[in-house]
């Protein structure tokens, strides 16, 4: 019985991770320069896509990692759970949204797993254009596959403990000015 009382010491390693990849996905620059929508849809595409570069390299890595891949997701999670509850969504009407946001979030995982595993930006721009509305991808997908490369190479003590997990973004395109 007590034993249900002890405290785990990874989880605070694991909450200290989805600290910084929650920060990283409030960027300013991803709301103001990337397009990304300042909603709580858009906050969550931008969680998304920040969660799932940590996820791929977690599962890419030895055990423990794989184990704590899946701490960081249920911490995600339940962070979003509170949030919803925080922003005056139902106890009855949280499972539902939450069953929503999961099979969104594993939707995106699929979605951009194959693109980046080909290094093909294009597909992944487009499955982007697809996901989050009014993005502009071409800002988003060089920081993806910049941010992805710098994960890739971090064992999981540097992945626990760096300050810092993602790209800086690169400049902004002159105003006016969108690829065609």
């Amino acid at each position: 019985m007590f034993g249900l009382f002890k405290k785990d010491p990874r989880r605070d390693i694991v909450l200290a991770l989805y600290k910084r990849v929650a920060d990283a996905s409030r960027a300013p620059w991803l709301y103001l320069d990337a397009g990304v929508p300042d909603s709580v849809e858009g906050r969550l595409e931008s969680l998304t896509l920040h969660a799932l570069l940590v996820m791929r390299r977690l599962k890419a890595l030895p055990d423990p990692a794989p184990e704590v891949a899946q701490e960081f997701i249920d911490v995600l999670f339940q962070h979003v759970d509170h949030g919803l509850r925080e922003l005056g969504v139902g106890d009855v009407v949280v499972p539902k949204r939450m069953k929503k946001i999961a099979q969104n979030f594993y939707g995106r995982v699929t979605a951009y797993a194959e693109p980046l595993d080909q290094g093909d930006q294009a597909t992944l721009a487009a499955a982007l254009d697809r996901n989050i509305p009014g993005v502009a991808s071409v800002r988003l997908v060089p920081y993806l596959v910049a941010s992805e490369g710098l994960l890739s190479v971090l064992s999981l003590d540097d992945l626990l403990n760096a300050p810092t997990l993602f790209a800086l973004p690169g400049p902004a395109e002159p105003a006016g000015h969108r690829p065609a």
